[in-house]
């Protein structure tokens, strides 16, 4: 399936092993306007978008806030491989679209017999949540005078 080879979060995996990580994914049509998961849901699956695009949301007093709008071979959703805490956002479908979702629970069986899988996916991971951090504001909302120093 092409569009793993495409996705940051698999990227230095060998074809074989893709090929073998595919045969765990299923495919779902969404439409524009449809919720895949809300934010404070339980973190259960892996999506990658294979069509459209999806905004990723979070709620603020004034409302949500989009935070990314993602496109073909993106993944989200990750965290959900390894931890177990809720979503920390809301995914809305954009446009009409097809996504490939991939169950923790699939993945863990995965991992258990192939540790170059685990390893490349958790390092790629790993990089992306770093890249995430350092484009996140440290005091949302704050002016530049928040990160004077005291």
């Amino acid at each position: 399936m092409p569009f793993l080879s495409r996705s940051p979060l698999f990227a230095g995996l060998p074809r074989r092993l893709l090929a073998r990580l595919a045969t765990r994914f299923f495919e779902k049509t969404y439409h524009a306007g449809d919720v895949i998961f809300e934010e404070g849901d339980p973190g259960r699956a892996l999506f990658v978008i294979v069509e459209g695009s999806v905004a990723i949301t979070r709620a603020t007093p004034k409302g949500p806030v989009v935070l990314n709008t993602l496109g073909p071979g993106d993944a989200f959703g990750e965290l959900a491989l390894i931890d177990d805490f809720p979503r920390s956002a809301s995914a809305q479908q954009a446009t009409d679209g097809r996504l490939f979702i991939l169950y923790k629970s699939d993945f863990d069986a995965l991992m258990e017999g192939n540790a170059r899988i685990a390893m490349v996916v958790m390092r790629n991971l790993a990089r992306q949540l770093t890249l995430y951090a350092r484009r996140a504001p440290v005091f949302p909302g704050a002016g530049p005078e928040a990160g004077a120093p005291l």
